[in-house]
């Protein structure tokens, strides 16, 4: 396994990320609530798999700022983003492109230190999806992935891991297998409760402790300062198949 510090450097390569809630004290005040909440959970919350019921809830802006955020303590904090189907951050987040990222390491293709990158942010590291693979479970369920999570909680004090939406494929159960805790992101009006259950309880299946859920794109009534949360009790019940994650699942109406 390649050594995390090369020269006492973690990483020769540096990537510039984007950041869309910047300017947006709430958000920011958000961010700083949930990673409050989250060292709270116990100091052996140290690897965390973060996941959604269906795609485009927001898993994966949620694993990165929560990132940032982690790394302005003083953290240092690692996103693995291991969507090797569809993943996002490279093409909305990343300043550049033809970036190597975990599929390559994984398959043998790159070394660790082709694939970890610096960010403008100090203690704030990320390793990319990389090239779209056929074979995304049996990567992510190859000895070499849960040895370098091993490897990397030597250097590392939070590792974030942005997984495929488990209502859609099986990848974040293998995933979260290797992890030590995990987290939910489900996005309002989006969902029923029972979809919603049926993934918890298939998360719960890879023995991974589950800290919670996070409820993203939540309506604000805009009361002032103090504003108060609100969201429907009733969740549209038909969602059709997607394609891109290979075989997609419909839940059943509520």
């Amino acid at each position: 396994m390649d050594n995390l510090y090369n020269n006492n450097r973690v990483s020769t390569k540096h990537v510039n990320l984007k950041s869309y809630v910047q300017d947006d004290y709430s958000m920011k005040e958000a961010y700083k609530i949930f990673r409050t909440n989250l060292q709270f959970c116990g100091d052996d919350v140290h690897v965390i798999a973060v996941t959604s019921c269906m795609p485009n809830e927001g898993k994966s802006t949620i694993s990165l700022e929560l990132s940032k955020s982690l790394a302005e303590l003083g953290k240092k904090v690692l996103l693995i983003d291991a969507d090797l189907r569809k993943s996002v951050l490279v093409s909305k987040y990343a300043d550049q492109t033809g970036i190597e990222g975990l599929s390559q390491f994984l398959s043998g293709q790159a070394a660790l230190q082709d694939v970890l990158y610096s960010t403008q942010y100090p203690n704030f590291f990320v390793i990319f999806s990389g090239a779209f693979p056929p074979n995304p479970v049996e990567l992510l369920s190859k000895t070499k992935f849960k040895d370098f999570i091993d490897n990397a909680k030597n250097t590392f004090d939070y590792i974030i891991i942005d997984c495929p939406p488990l209502g859609s494929v099986i990848d974040a159960a293998v995933i979260a297998s290797s992890c030590d805790s995990s987290i939910m992101v489900i996005s309002a009006n989006s969902i029923s409760a029972k979809f919603a259950k049926n993934v918890k309880n298939q998360l719960e299946k890879s023995g991974c402790r589950i800290l919670g859920a996070v409820l993203n794109n939540v309506e604000d009534k805009g009361n002032g300062y103090y504003s108060k949360y609100y969201y429907q009790k009733y969740y549209r019940s038909y969602y059709g198949k997607y394609g891109a994650y290979g075989y997609g699942q419909e839940p059943e109406s509520k």
